[in-house]
């Protein structure tokens, strides 16, 4: 079983599904959402077969795969996963069936093309899958660049509003953050030993300059925390996100922000340990920054779709404190915030979507009492709003009690601050559910006749996997955190950093 190309079958298959989907004639909408879906559960199985064969206690990098591409440069197509690839593998195979559920009555076939919609949906699944499995540095990159094209014809196509502002934005944020990187790629090929293998850039980045290493590391950071998106490289989201279907914007969110946080992880602390321990203060800081900033920016957003972009702007700011406090225990909720973000902000952007859809309007003054109306859909959103501000007995609470007991740890005054975004959370997720499901009914829903129908069959069936799983992970998360914990160990110790040991005091007394 560990013989079998996993990573190159499982990245290959979505484009393959997209080609298929592309070519069904635009007339014959329902074939190409029934494909679509067929398409993106064979990854899901096939996700699953690999998370059972891989070994916990095995290698750091498993099911590698490496193939000849551009001998001159030492360029292969080259796949392993660690455990921190499979999570974020297998949470892409999860979340892209939902999505194509979710996205099954989003375009209208008179003036777009539901198989064009469907088959950009599975292009976009290939470079997701294709950025996490790569191994080779150059062919990360490659990833990393192919992934704006689906996503900027998705929101520019398929968006609302102001999408093709917002498109464009997107587009031109990533591209100049990729162009950072594509230096800083050009470098390390140069002073690495000429070669974009990870595993033998790893041992060939400590005989670089430290001064030239602090820049490489910066070109890698700055096209991350674009991605991620870190503050203040962040205004390119809540645009795109308002913007994108809200199914689209469950991936933008859930997905694809995740490369910035994956690559930090990846990349910057294993290949320049010493720049990223130099580096780490500031990224602290503007972790904490992000995570106030974009809580209160959230709190006034009258748009639901900006102000859940928001909030994951707050989330990552979580994430970034996790990795740079540089202890195995934020690191791995770092790691398992990725995932659980990913499952619970997703939920709250469908569910939004759904709403949005049915009153034909984002704005949240233009609701107001609607769980009189759809009592089961305004609790499924007050689950997913939960969820997001972390209520103990749901996945994002185990993660971010991971990150903020392992800052606290090393980082106090980081800790501390950052705890105010729990405050925050409340705040803007409270209020978001009082204006929009309860209080006094809004007369003007009364005269939307798509208000009246409560959550369908379908509907149902693409929030039960995500609600299970936030609750299965919320009180057994050892699953997630046992195959995330090796790999994130061997990430410090690239860093070179150790977790704090308590201070034991005369007497056998743990001091503080």
């Amino acid at each position: 079983m560990k013989d079998f190309p996993f990573l190159s079958i499982l990245t290959a298959l979505p484009l393959v599904g997209a080609v298929v989907v592309a070519f069904i004639p635009r007339t014959k909408a329902e074939l190409a959402k029934i494909v679509a879906l067929g398409w993106s559960l064979a990854v899901l199985v096939l996700s699953a077969v690999m998370w059972a064969a891989f070994t916990i206690d095995g290698d750091r990098f498993q099911f590698r795969e490496s193939y000849a591409w551009i001998p001159s440069w030492d360029a292969r197509l080259t796949f392993a996963a660690d455990g921190i690839a499979l999570v974020m593998l297998v949470l892409i195979a999860i979340l892209f069936p939902v999505v194509i559920l979710a996205s099954w009555h989003d375009v209208d076939q008179s003036t777009r093309s539901a198989p064009a919609y469907f088959a950009l949906l599975l292009a976009f699944e290939f470079t997701m899958i294709g950025v996490f499995a790569a191994a080779d540095v150059f062919l990360f990159y490659v990833f990393f660049e192919i992934m704006l094209i689906p996503m900027y014809f998705i929101i520019g196509s398929f968006g609302s509003g102001q999408k093709q502002y917002a498109a464009v934005k997107f587009f031109l944020y990533s591209l100049v953050g990729g162009l950072f990187m594509l230096a800083s790629v050009i470098g390390l090929w140069a002073l690495g030993g000429h070669t974009f293998d990870f595993a033998e850039l790893v041992k060939g980045t400590a005989q670089i300059d430290q001064n030239t290493a602090r820049w490489l590391f910066l070109g890698f950071f700055v096209a991350f925390a674009i991605k991620a998106p870190f503050f203040p490289f962040h205004t390119w989201l809540p645009d795109s996100g308002g913007a994108a279907p809200a199914g689209a914007a469950a991936l933008l969110v859930g997905v694809m922000d995740k490369v910035g946080t994956f690559g930090i992880l990846r990349y910057c602390l294993s290949l320049f340990p010493e720049a990223s321990r130099w580096f780490a203060p500031a990224a602290m800081v503007l972790a904490v920054i992000g995570i106030i900033y974009a809580a209160l920016l959230a709190v006034g957003q009258n748009d639901l779709k900006r102000l859940v972009s928001y909030t994951s702007i707050a989330h990552f700011g979580f994430i970034g404190i996790g990795i740079f406090a540089f202890t195995t225990q934020a690191g791995t909720g770092a790691v398992l915030y990725m995932v659980n973000h990913g499952l619970a902000t997703g939920l709250l952007f469908i569910v939004v979507g759904m709403f949005v859809a049915r009153r034909g309007s984002a704005l949240v003054s233009d609701f107001g009492g609607a769980g009189k109306l759809t009592p089961v859909l305004a609790g499924v959103l007050l689950f997913a709003g939960l969820a997001s501000l972390a209520l103990p007995g749901t996945a994002p609470f185990v993660s971010e009690f991971l990150v903020l007991i392992g800052t606290f740890s090393t980082h106090k005054e980081y800790a501390v601050v950052a705890t105010l975004g729990i405050v925050l959370a409340a705040a803007y997720v409270l209020w978001m559910i009082q204006r929009t499901t309860q209080g006094t009914l809004n007369p003007a829903l009364t005269e939307v006749p798509a208000m009246s129908k409560d959550i369908t069959l379908r509907e149902k069936a693409v929030v039960a996997p995500l609600i299970l799983l936030l609750l299965v992970l919320g009180f057994y998360p050892k699953p997630v955190t046992d195959v995330i914990n090796p790999a994130v160990q061997a990430t410090m110790q690239d860093v070179g950093a150790n977790d704090p040991v308590p201070a034991v005091e005369a007497g056998g007394k743990v001091g503080g």
